[in-house]
């Protein structure tokens, strides 16, 4: 209760200052992060009608070159600027056309051939062609920061190509694909937005340097990057698609949740994630805001580092610390929005397995699995946490807090390291954490883009990890492997069955909740739809 009054009085505080801020800054003709200008009016009533979106939003992007990223802030941005060769529908993961206009595959399943448009130029004028995409792939497969090359299509240092044997313009917009073996999400994982095609002449001018400089096919052209602070891409008048409604968006980071809220109050921006959950309510009440939710494809989880010698590398260890924590208790903290998550696939995939009994909540059984492990007087440890709000875990600093206590219970003495995200990527993908905090939004609508990115053998690399367990089952990944190589749905979903059962033995995680992430916004942004993989092209919405 007295952190609870603290938290208000800091909020009352804050706001006050934020009133004066904007008072004193009225002398001001205009300002590029959205607030008031000298005529009343804000960023988004401009004078001469130009329409901008202020998106807020609790972290800065990582880089802009798609190919290197995997957060979700930075793909937020990208997905501006890049098109894919096919995109997912608005409202669901089937695909549909983008830079290719139709596509067929041979029985086998090895060889995909795709016709492109011929009416597509780059946001630096250059005509887009099949020869543009091989160069594409080309770049992708040596590339070993194309993290999502390797997780998709099990590229390694020795095999650089992975399971894609060729890419090659059989005409000017045509392009033939040959893979290795057959591969059932191929084409869904082609729409994922990393997989964005780039314009060659602008990745050879700039260099090291692309990655802040990014050039697309998208609606949205790139304009400006202040770090840490905002964002800015303008529409394209160009776009062969339909052509954005709004001529600027602006993503501004705000880092604390409650001040970007009261931003949103104010009108100095008009969207934003990262609401805090006891905000939600308010949002509703007001007349001037709308509560959109987004469609919940996500997981948040507590991953235990079983490639560290010591007590996370034993099973009863980690099955202990599965019942030594009240989940029940710590989906409180997502008041409202989050649901108890027992696997890592959430419930809206094909393929869940709702057989699988979580391990629930028995501080007796918990120790009497630490005493069977050796390690009854309990032991010392580390969690590190992202100190940005995420739409899976909209309150990491809290929740860490929770599980320090809950854990105390059976003698683990957790010490809670904080960092900011992309350090907290860095540190986790190098496997310097015992526990960790991290989560998973779904890119493709596929069960293989969760288990396999995520608990496969194959993404456990040190410096790239997207199993940052470092869990490695050799009869998980048969399974997987072969639920990658089969073409037959059902069949599939069998095999995912199984991987889950092993998963929940074997507890390399404690999954936390699946979320239905709230978007907080302006009544006057409209025709806005999320989508379940985390982000989605501005060009459809409209500000009133």
């Amino acid at each position: 209760m007295r952190k609870r009054n603290l938290l208000s009085l800091f909020t009352l505080l804050l706001f006050f200052v934020l009133v004066v801020s904007a008072c004193s800054s009225n002398s001001s003709s205009s300002n590029s992060n959205g607030t008031d200008k000298s005529d009343g009016s804000t960023e988004t009533e401009k004078t001469d009608g130009e329409k901008t979106l202020i998106f807020g939003r609790g972290a800065d992007s990582i880089q802009l070159d798609p190919s290197k990223i995997t957060d979700g802030e930075s793909i937020y941005v990208t997905n501006q600027i890049y098109d894919t060769l096919v995109r997912y529908k608005e409202e669901n993961t089937e695909v549909r056309p983008a830079l290719a206009t139709e596509w067929n595959v041979s029985d086998d399943g090895l060889t995909w051939t795709f016709q492109l448009r011929d009416d597509v130029k780059f946001h630096d004028g250059n005509d887009f062609s099949a020869e543009d995409v091989v160069y594409n792939f080309e770049r992708w497969a040596t590339s070993a920061e194309f993290i999502y090359y390797g997780y998709m299509f099990g590229a390694s240092e020795d095999d650089l190509g992975g399971i894609i044997e060729k890419v090659e313009a059989t005409g000017d917009y045509e392009v033939t694909i040959t893979l290795s073996e057959p591969n059932a999400p191929f084409l869904q994982t082609l729409a994922m937005p990393p997989f964005g095609i780039a314009s060659p002449e602008a990745v050879e001018k700039y260099g090291e340097d692309y990655f802040k400089n990014p050039v697309g096919t998208g609606p949205f052209v790139f304009d400006e990057w202040v770090p840490d602070d905002s964002i800015t891409v303008t529409k394209n008048d160009d776009y062969f698609g339909e052509v954005a409604n709004v001529e600027k968006v602006i993503f501004r980071t705000i880092p604390d949740n409650g001040a970007r809220f009261m931003e949103l109050q104010s009108g100095s921006i008009d969207m934003m994630t990262g609401l805090n959950p006891q905000d939600i309510q308010t949002a509703e009440d007001d007349e001037n805001l709308q509560i959109i939710r987004r469609p919940s494809m996500n997981v948040s989880y507590l991953a235990m580092n079983t490639e560290k010698e010591g007590p996370m590398s034993e099973k009863l260890v980690r099955q202990a610390i599965n019942l030594a924590i009240d989940k029940e208790k710590l989906i409180t903290l997502y008041e409202g929005i989050g649901k108890p998550a027992k696997n890592p696939l959430p419930p809206s995939l094909w393929g869940y397995n709702d057989d699988i009994e979580d391990y629930g909540y028995d501080v007796e059984e918990a120790k009497k699995l630490l005493a069977e492990a050796g390690y009854a007087d309990g032991f010392d440890t580390n969690l590190y946490i992202f100190s940005n709000p995420r739409d899976y875990m909209p309150q990491p600093k809290v929740t860490a807090q929770a599980i320090q206590e809950m854990l105390k219970e059976v003698n683990i003495n957790v010490e809670i390291v904080e960092n900011d995200w992309d350090t907290h990527l860095a540190a986790t993908e190098n496997g310097e954490h015992d526990m960790a905090f991290l989560g998973w939004t779904g890119d493709n609508g596929d069960p293989d883009n969760f288990l396999y990115v995520l608990l496969d053998k194959d993404n456990a690399k040190m410096g790239s990890a997207g199993n940052i367990a470092f869990y490695k089952s050799d009869e998980l990944h048969d399974l997987l492997k072969q639920a990658q190589t089969e073409m037959d749905q059902e069949k599939r979903t069998e095999l995912y069955l199984q991987a889950q059962e092993l998963i929940h033995e074997d507890a390399p995680w404690f999954p936390i909740a699946h979320t239905t992430p709230p978007i907080a916004a302006s009544k006057k942004v409209v025709d806005y739809v999320p989508h379940a993989t985390g982000s989605e092209p501005f060009n459809l919405l409209n500000i009133k």
